[in-house]
């Protein structure tokens, strides 16, 4: 019981760590505010209950459905984990060495499209691909082989935690989405600079765990 514990602790710190600056819920806030400008508070409190409802069902399909689609494509769970550890590293890397403001980049998309209904938009593209996009599922899709075990209860442990995880991205993507003006004027760009590079340091270290245990399963 102990060790099952202690795996669920770890794979909950894990999908957190992983799943923040993919889902990135601050900086998305800021590049979603334009779609709220002309909602009411009631409106947009329904929006982005919406969106975060989608947001979760994406996520909670992808952790489920990760180990049929891990077969169907024939990998085997130490590839996917060294495959998926890559990628995270990169975009751990990415993040880290990146001087380009994304919010800013996307603006010009989002007055583009802001003509067209909010409704209309809720799912696409404001939760997908804005919200949770390839990058969220490709790390669902590690941490559900990642999480994967031969104890059929240690695997729904495992899989209790990564789903605890996004339940708690949800909650994080639902707070910032309703207050991204408070937090815009008092994290300022500056802070949301900093917090970002900081977990981005925390993703690379994750990725390259997850990594190593994808090859030394694979040259065990």
């Amino acid at each position: 019981m102990a060790a099952e514990l202690q795996s669920f602790i770890h794979l909950l710190f894990v999908g957190v760590v992983a799943l923040f600056p993919v889902v990135n819920p601050i900086g998305t806030a800021f590049v979603v505010m334009p779609y709220f400008a002309h909602l009411d508070e009631a409106g947009k409190k329904q929006a982005v209950r919406k969106i975060t409802l989608y947001a979760f069902c994406v996520c909670t399909v992808t952790l489920i459905a990760g180990e049929w689609i891990l077969k169907l494509f024939g990998l085997s769970i130490p590839v996917v984990q060294l495959a998926g550890g890559i990628m995270i590293c990169k975009m751990g890397w990415d993040f880290l060495s990146s001087d380009k403001d994304a919010s800013a980049d996307s603006s010009g998309d989002v007055a583009a499209a802001r003509p067209r209904g909010i409704d209309d938009q809720l799912f696409y593209p404001l939760t997908f691909p804005l919200t949770t996009g390839a990058g969220t599922i490709s790390v669902l899709l590690t941490l559900s082989a990642h999480g994967a075990d031969a104890s059929l209860r240690q695997t729904l442990f495992n899989m209790g935690a990564i789903l605890l995880a996004i339940v708690l991205m949800c909650v994080l993507v639902y707070v910032f989405f309703l207050n991204t003006q408070r937090i815009e004027r008092y994290l300022g760009s500056q802070g949301e600079r900093i917090f970002n590079r900081l977990i981005a340091f925390f993703i690379f270290c994750v990725g390259l765990q997850i990594a190593v245990t994808g090859a030394k399963a694979l040259f065990a």
